[in-house]
């Protein structure tokens, strides 16, 4: 069983490793999936261009969309779950650099811990601008 495991944790990261897309398309393709988030949340704030090429920079498009679950939850979901304040931001920022699991499930988030507070607290209120009204 523990053979099944480790094969299928290291076929996921091959996967999510493989991707051939670039930076560009990988914002493009969150920016249009987003966009229905535009009437809900209007892409003024500074934080939505930053989070939005964040996240495309980043591994997180390989267990997230917008508004559909994949390994991960749907960004829209967590969003609603959680108020808009700087205290749900840094408990989420904390988790996208340390990673866990047992929020949405068993399956491990992967930790991001190149990334800094501060990138990592833009990333989450991106997500927060797209919680629906």
């Amino acid at each position: 069983m523990k053979k099944v495991f480790v094969i299928g944790f290291i076929a996921i990261g091959v996967y999510a490793c493989s991707g051939s897309e670039t930076k560009e398309e990988k914002t493009q393709e969150l920016a249009t999936e987003a966009a229905p988030a535009a009437a809900a949340a209007p892409n003024t704030s500074p934080d939505y261009e930053k989070g939005l090429s964040l996240i495309a920079q980043n591994d997180c498009l390989t267990c997230h969309k917008v508004d559909e679950k994949v390994t991960g939850p749907a960004y829209r979901d967590v969003a609603n779950k959680y108020p808009d304040n700087e205290e749900t931001i840094d408990y989420l920022a904390n988790k996208i650099i340390k990673g866990g699991a047992g929020v949405w499930g068993t399956v491990p988030m992967t930790p991001h811990p190149t990334l800094s507070d501060q990138d990592a607290q833009t990333m989450a209120r991106y997500i927060l601008l797209l919680k629906k009204k």
